[in-house]
């Protein structure tokens, strides 16, 4: 029995419980750059953090959890709750099967792991030795991630969007207890951020446990690997790795070719990368995962209209949020990076050299989040060459690009790679969708934009005019940093729908409901 839902409310559900993991993840990233700065130790952490972490996209909630929810949803729709629960069960089995495989190839081959995503630290041995030791013990995080990002997509495809959305929240509970109570105590003070990477997805896996098997959902896995539904996530699967994960390896990619670099190279993109998934994270996957059962319903219902209507409006949502988003990143970068994090080992030149980066990530902003709504538009329908055709021309692209701005712009130039490559993947995934007829653009987009622009320009002329010099910023204590920064921050988003108001956008426009 369908009953009306609010995408709106859903999303700002979603949106508010991620927003406490990501404040908590920006505690824990000024709290390792305070105890640690942008060391060659830290870059090896990052490093073993970042591999396990890119598999789990692509096993997890990437390409699985958009080959996984599409089937899931026209199981609920078409089967007996009973058929639910079975498919469910052989098919946490198969995955469970493939990440135990995939772990112990890891741990066996691990130095050939990092010889292969970390070429530049094959010349630095004390580099090399450590982020292999460290990738050993983050390694396991993988299977235990993925598993639980699984049951967070069978959690969500229930409604139960809030419990998935707080579970990461224990990972960054864990690594600031590990940075602060656990690194003194270790011979080499960053192994305890791996083993804090561990022990969290240890926590994650078994805090989702009790919450299934509330909704009956709780089944032990088993393998049948000819099971129909099974068989048909294999299928979207294959292609989906790296059809939909191509950010995600475009981040790789730059990790790759930063290693090359100066040391702090790596470490300035992770933070820059992490303070743009911010927006991103709060409202950008939120959205994809909220609207992704819908269309995969509309889509099972063959309610062509409906998925019309879910989409545009999810679209719509994703500007009004990540074009004044990517204008204040832009324009506050390097005081950002002042305020969070130049304290202790992070120093005024690692604060230039992360804004820089920060500054290219910015401009892509509209497009990451773009091509996580697209992306599901395509998933949904189980269209799968499609999104992989485009994957790889961005691919190659980002590529190209890394190549030709690296030299001018070193690490910041590979951040403007991704960030146009993703640009380049989104206007594609677009315009495929428009010209098959697949989705429809309502009315008014003309409007809408003109009405984004004028209300984009002034944030940004307020921003402009509000900002004092960077050194200003340096010689400011923290609390009057923080202060100014909250000021710059409220002053602009008053500024910026004050301004939409005024140019007739409401808030009630975005209230969509459907079924």
């Amino acid at each position: 029995m369908s009953q009306s839902k609010s995408l709106f409310r859903s999303t700002t559900m979603v949106s508010g419980i991620t927003s406490i993991s990501r404040i908590l993840g920006f505690l824990r990233d000024m709290l390792i750059a305070q105890l640690f700065g942008a060391v060659p130790a830290i870059d090896a952490f990052y490093v073993a953090f970042r591999i396990p972490n890119f598999m789990r996209g692509l096993f997890a909630e990437g390409a699985f959890a958009q080959a996984f929810v599409p089937v899931l949803s026209e199981y609920r729709q078409q089967r007996s709750f009973e058929e639910v629960r079975q498919f469910i069960s052989r098919m946490q089995g198969s995955l469970g099967l493939v990440l135990l495989l995939v772990v112990m190839l890891a741990v066996i081959f691990t130095p050939w792991l990092t010889r292969i995503f970390a070429p530049g630290f094959v010349h630095d041995p004390n580099r090399f030795h450590l982020a292999t030791h460290m990738l050993r013990i983050t390694f396991p995080y993988l299977m235990l991630i993925s598993l639980t990002a699984f049951y967070g997509s069978v959690l969500n495809s229930y409604g139960m969007f809030g419990v998935p959305a707080f579970t990461p929240v224990l990972l960054n509970l864990v690594m600031i207890i590990a940075a602060v109570w656990m690194a003194p105590h270790f011979h080499e003070p960053v192994v305890a951020l791996a083993v804090g990477v561990l022990i969290a997805g240890i926590m994650q896996f078994l805090f989702q446990l009790p919450f299934l098997k509330y909704r009956g959902l709780f089944v032990w896995p088993t393998l049948h690997w000819h099971d129909e539904g099974v068989r048909r996530v294999i299928k979207l699967l294959i292609p989906a790795l790296f059809g939909v994960s191509v950010a995600q390896i475009s981040l790789l990619v730059d990790t790759l070719f930063a290693s090359f670099l100066p040391a702090g190279s790596i470490t300035w993109l992770y933070y820059s990368d992490r303070l743009t998934y911010f927006p991103l994270g709060i409202f950008g996957v939120a959205l994809a995962t909220v609207v992704l059962p819908h269309l995969s319903r509309n889509h099972a219902d063959k309610s062509a209209q409906e998925f019309s209507i879910v989409l545009d409006w999810a679209l719509r949502c994703v500007l009004v949020i990540a074009i004044p988003a990517g204008i204040g990143l832009f324009m506050l970068a390097k005081p950002l990076f002042t305020t969070l994090f130049q304290y202790g080992r992070f120093n005024p030149y690692d604060v230039f050299m992360a804004g820089r980066s920060l500054r290219a990530y910015a401009f892509g902003l509209p497009a990451f989040m773009l091509v996580k709504v697209l992306a599901s538009g395509f998933y949904s329908q189980q269209d799968i060459k499609t999104p992989v055709r485009v994957a790889v021309i961005a691919l190659i692209a980002n590529m190209l690009l890394n190549f030709i701005l690296i030299w001018p712009l070193a690490h910041a130039g590979l951040a403007l790679a991704t960030s146009l490559s993703s640009s380049l993947n989104a206007g594609l995934l677009a315009w495929y969708l428009i010209r098959r007829k697949a989705f429809q653009l309502q009315k008014g987009w003309g409007v809408y934009l003109l009405r984004l622009f004028i209300a984009s320009f002034v944030t940004w002329a307020v921003l402009t005019w509000l900002t004092p010099q960077l050194g200003v910023w340096i010689h400011w204590s923290w609390h009057q940093r923080v202060l100014y920064l909250l000021f710059l921050i409220f002053a602009s988003m008053a500024a910026y729908f004050i301004t939409l108001r005024v140019v007739g956008v409401r808030l009630r426009d975005f209230r969509v409901v459907t079924k």
